[in-house]
Formats: C-alpha cells, sequence, structure tokens
C-alpha cells in the first residue's frame, strides 16, 4: 500500500515549500497528505484500474497531485520534492518532529549555522551557537536540547492512527491465500498502544510453508531477517518490522493470548496456572507432572480459544486494551471487570473543523460524511479566539457560522449538526470569545494553545479557573501533548479532575493519532472520581472521522464504561446534560 508514501512525501513537500517561502501550495500539500493519510482504498490499485482519471475521482485531487502521484507510481520519486532536497540538504524528517522547530527555523539553521541533522543540532545547541542568532536566547536552546532528549526515546515508533490501516491491509492480503484458515493480528498493536514498535501477525494453516514463502515475497519486504518453516520476520518498506507465526489450530488461542502481552499480564497469567498445577505458554494450558496414558493423549486441556484459556484459570475474559496488569486480573477473578465502552455506543463525534477555520471540507461536506460512517449527530467545532494560525473566529464570524450550520442542519435529514467551537483558554484561565456568544452554542470546548512551560501550579489554576465559566461544557486535548514530538504540560490532575466533576466539565478524549489525550492512564484516574468524558476526532479532512475508533481504544484501555462517554447519548440528551 504505498499511501503512508505518498502522504509522508507531500507532507515533505509542503514543509520543504514554506522553507521556500512559496505561498498557498504548502497548505494545499499538507491537506491532500493528511486525505492520503485516513484512506482505505490503495492509490497504486486505484491508478492500476482507472489511471490518471481514477485517481481525479477521489475528493481533493486534481490534475497537479495526481500528475505527481502518477510521477511517483512510475518512478519512485517525486522530481519536485528532489529538487527542494538538493536545494536545502537537511533531515527534514529528524529535524521537524522536534517541538517548536518549524521549516523558517530548520531553513535559518542551514543557512546560518549549516545545521543538517539532529546530531549537529545538538552539537550546536550544546556549544550555546543557537543562543547567539537572532530572535533565539538560552530559553529557545534549552528547549532544543529537551526537544532532541524527548525524540530520541521514541525512535523507531510509529503512531497507531498510521500504522492500524496498512496492517489491516497487509492482513487481508494474507487472509485471501487459500491455504490460510485463520489470520488475526497479536501484539501492543492488538492492544491499540498509541505508539507500535513492531508487527506481530498469527496464522492457522495447513500449508505454513506456503504462506510463510508468501509473506516474505510482498512487494513490501526490502529485508529477510529470517525464515523458517512455521515463522519469518521481515522489515518493511514503511520502516517497520513484521512478524508472521504460523501455528497449529489446537494452540491458537493460546498463542493470540500469549502474543498480545503485554508481558507482565501474561507474567500474572502464567502464576495463576502454576497455582493451579498447570502450566501456561504460547501452546496452551498443559497438566504438570502427570504422564499422557496414551501416545495420542496430550496434556493440553486448553488452547484453541482465547476465552478459553481466561475460563479454564477462573477469569472473566479481559479485552486486549486492557490487558497492562493494572489490577485487571485481581477484578476478573472475582467476575468484576467492567464492561467497557464499544464503538456501536458512541452515536456522534464532539470535535471537527470545516473550511471555517483550518478544515479541508465545508459544513456539509463533513455532515455528508459523518452520515456515512451512522453518526447520529455531529458538533462543529472550529476555533474561535486568538489562534490565528488555525484561522480562528472572531465573535462577528462564529455567529455567521451558527446561522450556516443552523442551515445545514435543517437542510439535511438523518444527523444533527450541533453548533459548536473549540475556544482558546488564555493564561488566565479566560475564554476568548464573550459569554454572550458562548451561550448561544449547543457545545463549548476549550483547549489550551499557547504558554504550555507555565508551572504546575499555574497551569492547574489556569485549568480550573476555565471550568468555573459556566459555558464551558468540555475541556478538549487536555495535556497538550503530540505523541513522538512532545510531552504534554504538567497539570495537578488529582485536583483538575475533581474541578471537573464539581463544575460538571466533561474532559474529552481526543482521538486524533499524535495526541491519543488524555492518556489511558489518566482516563483510569478519572473514571474512579466520576469525570465525565467525550470523544471526538479533532477531524480537520472527512477522512479523519474514522478516527473515532481510536478514541475509543484509549477509553477502552482506561476502563472507561458506556456511562462514562457523553456522546454514547442521543443528541437531546447531550443537550440537556450540557445545559444543567
Amino acid at each position: 500500500m504505498i499511501n503512508q508514501k505518498l502522504a509522508h512525501l507531500f507532507y515533505q513537500l509542503a514543509i520543504y515549500l514554506e522553507m521556500d517561502e512559496v505561498q498557498f501550495k504548502p497548505r494545499a500539500y499538507e491537506r491532500v497528505a493528511q486525505e492520503i493519510e485516513a484512506m482505505e482504498e490503495d492509490l497504486g490499485e486505484i491508478y492500476r484500474l482507472g489511471g490518471r482519471q481514477g485517481l481525479k475521482k477521489i475528493s481533493g485531487i486534481g490534475e497537479g497531485i495526481a500528475d505527481k502521484i502518477e510521477e511517483f507510481i512510475k518512478a519512485g520519486k517525486i522530481k519536485e520534492l528532489e529538487a527542494l532536497k538538493k536545494k536545502i540538504p537537511v533531515d527534514l524528517e529528524g529535524l521537524s518532529r522536534l517541538e517548536g522547530v518549524g521549516p523558517k527555523t530548520i531553513k535559518t539553521f542551514y543557512q546560518q549555522l549549516k545545521i543538517r541533522n539532529l546530531a549537529d543540532l545538538e552539537k550546536a545547541a550544546k556549544a550555546g551557537k543557537i543562543s547567539q542568532l537572532e530572535h533565539f536566547g538560552i530559553k529557545s536552546e534549552e528547549n532544543i536540547l529537551s526537544a532532541i532528549d524527548f525524540a530520541k526515546q521514541d525512535q523507531g515508533r510509529f503512531l497507531l492512527g498510521y500504522i492500524l490501516p496498512p496492517v489491516r491491509e497487509l492482513k487481508n492480503k494474507l487472509a485471501k491465500l487459500k491455504e490460510v484458515e485463520k489470520i488475526e493480528i497479536a501484539g501492543s498493536l492488538r492492544r491499540l498502544k498509541e505508539t507500535i514498535g513492531d508487527i506481530d501477525i498469527l496464522a492457522v494453516s495447513s500449508s505454513p510453508q506456503r504462506v510463510i514463502e508468501f509473506f516474505v515475497s510482498l512487494p513490501s519486504v526490502v529485508k529477510i531477517y529470517g525464515q523458517g518453516d512455521t515463522k519469518a520476520k521481515v522489515r518493511l518498506d514503511w520502516g517497520i518490522d513484521a512478524d508472521l507465526r504460523v501455528i497449529p489450530g489446537e494452540s491458537f488461542g493460546a498463542a493470540w493470548q500469549y502474543f498480545t502481552g503485554n508481558k507482565e499480564h501474561n507474567v500474572e497469567l502464567r502464576k495463576i496456572a502454576t497455582d493451579q498445577g498447570y502450566k501456561l505458554n504460547e501452546y496452551g494450558i498443559f497438566k504438570l507432572n502427570q504422564k499422557p496414558k496414551t501416545k495420542n493423549e496430550k496434556n493440553l486441556v486448553a488452547g484453541e480459544q482465547e476465552e478459553g484459556i481466561y475460563k479454564f484459570l477462573g477469569l472473566q475474559a479481559i479485552p486486549p486494551e486492557a490487558r497492562e496488569n493494572t489490577g485487571e486480573i485481581e477484578l476478573a477473578k472475582k467476575g468484576k471487570f467492567p464492561k467497557l465502552v464499544e464503538r456501536q455506543d458512541v452515536l456522534g463525534d464532539l470535535q471537527m473543523h470545516s473550511t471555517w477555520s483550518d478544515g479541508a471540507y465545508s459544513i456539509e461536506e463533513m455532515a455528508k460524511a459523518a452520515k456515512k460512517l451512522g453518526h447520529e449527530y455531529i458538533a462543529i467545532t472550529d476555533h474561535a479566539g486568538r489562534l490565528a494560525i488555525a484561522g480562528s473566529m472572531k465573535e462577528k464570524e462564529l455567529l455567521k457560522q451558527m446561522e450556516e450550520i443552523g442551515a445545514v442542519d435543517r437542510k439535511m435529514a438523518g444527523i444533527k449538526i450541533l453548533k459548536g467551537a473549540e475556544v482558546d483558554i488564555d493564561k488566565d484561565g479566560q475564554l476568548h470569545i464573550k459569554d454572550e456568544v458562548l451561550a448561544k452554542l449547543d457545545i463549548c470546548l476549550g483547549s489550551i494553545h499557547d504558554n504550555f512551560k507555565m508551572s504546575k501550579e499555574a497551569m492547574t489554576e489556569r485549568v480550573c479557573r476555565a471550568m468555573e465559566n459556566p459555558h464551558l461544557d468540555v475541556w478538549a486535548h487536555p495535556s497538550g501533548r503530540l505523541l513522538l514530538r512532545r510531552e504534554g504540560y504538567e497539570v495537578n490532575w488529582d485536583q483538575v479532575f475533581k474541578k471537573a466533576v464539581a463544575t460538571g466539565t466533561a474532559i474529552e478524549i481526543n482521538a486524533y493519532p499524535e495526541r491519543l489525550d488524555l492518556s489511558w492512564q489518566n482516563v483510569k484516574k478519572a473514571v474512579s472520581l466520576g469525570v465525565k468524558l467525550t470523544i471526538g476526532t479533532d477531524a480537520h479532512s472527512a477522512q479523519h472521522l474514522e478516527f473515532l475508533e481510536l478514541g475509543v481504544a484509549v477509553a477502552r484501555r482506561g476502563w472507561a464504561k458506556k456511562s462514562d462517554v457523553l456522546n454514547t447519548l442521543g443528541w437531546k440528551d447531550l443537550l440537556k446534560h450540557f445545559k444543567k
């Protein structure tokens, strides 16, 4: 699947063009990259079947973009991008991952200090050269060194939301083999962790060698680390390693449980098995110290079904997302592990953006896409306040947008469109839109977009003061983190959660792949204190609406039930809740 490669190249092209001070085109390429990244259809297959005309039928792809996709499919590169790389020869991917280091900064570093990569930047910062540049200082230098340290921690990891679609595509290719009887994804990807280091796939087949040979011969395989009769480890051209194991049917459930992990969860299960006189491993549960009575008899007592492993040990089946050894096994022993929220429970999406701020699609286009996905309602929550970079609206624009939302809502049947806004919370905890305008919204989200380096005490006070505003319904992307790029700001979570309960403020699980914020650990704490949650995709394109699945995964990893998530309510009950 070439979508991930193309999206990556278009992102690079956007950044290089911005560095080269080209107007308008960078934003267009960025939007195309976002749309391609979220597509399930393989652009290579679309081109094979329909050529350039097939590509142009895709929303957002015109003549110029179709030319570049065709060029990449035929030549494996884009000439314009290659020329820009020669003009500004820097490690764009490594440098742009750093928080606070944008295209213009990278260009300045290269032009004035000949910095090409992270090693050059770290060396220059440690030598005090960054602080000597115009518009930079000691604090900037310290922040850069801190960002480099953070980037080093997560090298070689991939965002869940972007790696999941191509892995599913890979699984589906393997599933089409007539020799494959069963195939599933395992590992941290099955647990839906925020970032993924490698891929684990398990299969059942009576012809394992045929399956392994097909796997290692896939076009995306660039290196074979090892290949045997029943397993293989390869490197994919996405930059990630993948393992395939072909398991006997009688052991598939045990293997699926074992290779899903996590390690600590599995260790506890093995202890339980040992205490009961059994041995548990990736092949099944076996009787200990008891010889088979006949040659054909085995000591295997459970293994074919994963659920059977838990049941045999006297436990409730534990959802993969919750297998982190944080108390789930103790509750499962008592039969008290909660029924977690499911994707079908969530009736609407409570954060998305349109062309009124920094989104790529109109209100009507977003509503149609959401309706197609089966949503009962959505909230249009464009930026409002002072965030100029995201096209934030002022009061007059917001009121005009409310009129358009109302008009589209009246026009469209089968989906309710709520009037919302994502409003900036300033450093004093004030919302940057007047209360009389906020009162006209169906839902008001408040977000922090600046002054991240405030002290823990000051940031906590900032958030708590914002929650005292009766118009603030939801605190959005609450930690401000960007996965693989920056840590969130510091707050006293216990204090903030208690304030949320006291003021009736919900807290968002932001489902955008770079955020997945709240973290699942904080979801768990919030739920235990009675905080109500919402899930929003933060979609900036129609394709991003499918990220809702990722937000539900975070909720499940934090043990959230249906009753903990407000957008499991119908829209009328949701508005009643916010109006209380």
